[in-house]
C-alpha cells in the first residue's frame, strides 16, 4: 500500500513540474515575441534606447524562464517515457 502512495505522490509531483513548465514555455515564448515585435517596431521607427532596454530585458527574462522549463519538459517526458518501457 505505501509503494502505492508513494507512486501516486511521485506522479502528482511529475504533473506539477509538467504544469509549471508549460507555464514557464509559455511566459517565456511569449516574452521572445514581445522582443521580436518590439525590434521590429524599434526598426521603422526611431530605434531608441527605451525600445533597446525593452527588447534586451524581453529577451533576458524570457530566457531564464524558458531554458529551466524546456529541461523541465523534457526530464518529465524521459521520466513517463521509462516508466511505460519498464511497464510500470
Amino acid at each position: 500500500m505505501a509503494a502505492v502512495n508513494e507512486q501516486d505522490a511521485l506522479l502528482a509531483k511529475r504533473r506539477r513540474i509538467q504544469q509549471l513548465s508549460k507555464l514557464g514555455k509559455r511566459v517565456g515564448y511569449s516574452l521572445f515575441a514581445i522582443a521580436i515585435i518590439g525590434f521590429f517596431v524599434a526598426l521603422f521607427t526611431n530605434f531608441s534606447s527605451a525600445w533597446v532596454n525593452i527588447i534586451m530585458t524581453c529577451i533576458i527574462v524570457g530566457s531564464v524562464f524558458l531554458a529551466p522549463a524546456i529541461v523541465a519538459g523534457y526530464a518529465v517526458r524521459a521520466a513517463d517515457r521509462e516508466d511505460r518501457e519498464l511497464g510500470r
